[in-house]
């Protein structure tokens, strides 16, 4: 577990990612993702954060493969490696994306662990497609505009992690489209989405880990809360003296609760 939080690195450095299984991208509908698949075992699916790419995901990707299971990264659709060729942004369409990708690589089932906005693309795949979706590690989104802080703590990480994301972003995307206006598109999708309501959430029985930090920057502990008590086959687990940046701040953490989730019977220990 982290020490207290002042005692975290204030700038928050990813480092590459170990060398692939294989890798590629693939034309889905208005976009190209690109995709990248590390070791055997259980297949899990690690969706990464608005704005960010999977490189975010760095210090995660040995353990998990260590423990047996298969891991596999995408770049969203306009983010990282992966084009976007209309601009328009919407979370359904990013989980529309990610089937594509696994109907490509032949995995008829996997657990999916998404990352804020990689959560709620997660979340959309196990309403729409329950048969493709073990279970889901659902960490720091909202699933409705409630759920979010009225003042986010836009604190030195923070700060640090979106100046990062702007270099990689001119390091990693081939598009003519600059990073503020990237932005600007996002947002405007998180803006009004997404909106599931009470009867939406119910109607999802895949298993879920609502994994909420203790002290997020966006998301509103109450609202981990009712995710967990709404959906119908849902457990909280809060992760102590960690932020919405856990997977950076403390991989070990991070990755063992995953492990525990998916391989410990799936949620029971959540």
């Amino acid at each position: 577990m982290n020490p207290n939080p002042k005692e975290i690195p204030s700038i928050l450095e990813a480092k590459p990612l170990p060398t692939p299984t294989s890798e590629g991208k693939i034309e889905t509908k208005g976009a190209r993702i690109w995709y990248s698949v590390y070791g055997n075992g259980n297949p899990l699916v690690l969706l990464h954060g608005g704005l960010g790419n999977s490189e975010n995901w760095s210090y995660v990707v040995e353990p998990l493969t260590r423990a047996g299971n298969q891991v596999i990264l995408m770049d969203t659709r306009g983010h990282g490696r992966s084009l976007i060729y209309d601009e328009t942004y919407s979370y359904g369409q990013m989980a529309e994306d990610v089937k594509t990708i696994l109907e490509f690589l032949k995995i008829n089932k996997a657990g999916f662990i998404g990352w804020s906005d990689g959560a709620v693309t997660s979340m959309i795949l196990a309403d729409r497609y329950p048969e493709m979706v073990t279970g889901v590690f659902y960490f720091a989104c909202n699933m409705d505009d409630s759920g979010t802080l009225t003042e986010p703590n836009f604190n030195e990480q923070v700060i640090s992690i979106f100046r990062r994301h702007r270099s990689d972003y001119e390091r990693l995307n081939t598009s003519e489209t600059k990073f503020d206006d990237f932005v600007g598109k996002v947002s405007e999708m998180q803006k009004t989405e997404p909106n599931y309501t009470a009867s939406d959430l119910k109607r999802i029985k895949t298993p879920v880990c609502i994994a909420q930090s203790e002290l997020d920057e966006f998301i509103k502990m109450e609202h981990a809360v009712y995710l967990a008590d709404t959906l119908p086959n849902a457990k909280l687990n809060v992760l102590e003296g960690v932020s919405h940046l856990a997977p950076l701040q403390d991989p070990e953490l991070f990755a063992t609760e995953i492990i525990r989730f998916f391989i410990q019977n799936l949620f029971t220990n959540c």
